[in-house]
């Protein structure tokens, strides 16, 4: 058990304090309490229960970091966070309380459902664990763990170009990951959408554009994420003065309204021109984006060459 060692050197009340006052019958139970001095506590209400043999240890409201231990304490010996859990943990995606809580047990274990808790198991469990207390998955592993239960592959993309933003994981590392994960759902898409991530595009908007603007299009490849003026672009293309910016969210912050016109007015001030394009562009009028952008491109080179990606395609070669 990942706690033995904290118990024994500090005891219970610190252990308890230290799981966000959380703590478990057999927790209790090693630290030489009796049966019925656990009941006890239920009785008189102190204490109240989260999963069977998991309690809590104040009657407020439960947290989201309580949830966390109480599930983990709950499935048992050799369960360790996994999935979107781990990665919160980690540090590779944005902690979100309306999660379930995921843990992955070996495969040979059986622990019965709780409501907000997904219980996984797998064979390989010990082969997959990062050096962390309480146990987690390593980075590549959680993060190939949601990709298995995406639904699409716009989610799993998504999740990778995340968590590699972060700084916290490389692609190499989810690649090298891959290779111990047989058959697994998107699997076999990875491998570009790695390499793209590893090329420098940072968010899901930023590889639909590579797909569907550039690449169906034969567009000339931009530079991702140069760095200038203390900041950095998301596509520029070099020869060209040309500044592609992808932004997904709709600001309607003054401060960040100002702060994309004082980028774009800047690019103005080096005599390169932006075209700057949200989510509904890139997923709904990709061929338009590749019109405007392959139309600042034939102004330093006419006759640079293009493909339509369909007969309906406005693209002209």
């Amino acid at each position: 058990m990942w706690w033995h060692r904290q118990l024994a050197d500090e005891g219970i009340q610190e252990l308890i304090r230290s799981q966000d006052r959380i703590v478990s019958r057999v927790q209790l139970l090693a630290a030489g309490w009796s049966s019925d001095r656990v009941r006890q506590q239920i009785r008189n209400r102190r204490w109240r229960t989260i999963h069977p043999g998991v309690y809590s240890t104040h009657t407020g409201p439960l947290g989201y970091d309580e949830r966390l231990i109480a599930a983990l304490l709950y499935a048992g010996p050799d369960a360790a966070w996994s999935h979107y859990t781990a990665a919160e943990q980690l540090g590779l995606l944005k902690p979100s309380s309306d999660r379930p809580v995921h843990v992955t047990i070996p495969d040979h274990r059986q622990v019965r459902r709780r409501p907000g808790l997904v219980i996984h198991r797998d064979v390989h469990w010990a082969d997959r664990l990062a050096r962390a207390v309480p146990p987690r998955r390593t980075p590549a592993q959680a993060i190939l763990d949601i990709v298995g239960i995406a639904p699409t592959l716009d989610h799993a993309a998504a999740v990778i170009a995340e968590a590699c933003q972060t700084g916290r994981i490389n692609p190499t590392e989810i690649l090298a990951a891959l290779t111990t994960r047989g058959r697994l759902r998107h699997g076999r898409s990875l491998r570009p959408i790695l390499t793209d991530v590893a090329a420098g595009s940072h968010s899901l908007l930023e590889l639909r554009y590579l797909r569907d603007v550039e690449r169906r299009h034969a567009l000339p490849t931009g530079r991702r994420q140069r760095a200038i003026d203390r900041e950095f672009t998301d596509v520029y293309y070099n020869g060209f003065g040309l500044d592609v910016e992808l932004d997904g969210r709709l600001h309607l912050v003054p401060y960040q309204r100002w702060r994309d016109l004082d980028r774009d007015n800047r690019a103005t001030l080096r005599a390169e021109t932006t075209l700057r394009y949200g989510w509904f562009d890139i997923t709904n009028r990709p061929c338009q984006a590749a019109v405007q952008v392959l139309s600042v491109l034939r102004r330093t080179v006419p006759d640079l060459p293009a493909r339509p990606c369909s007969p309906s395609c406005p693209i002209t070669r």
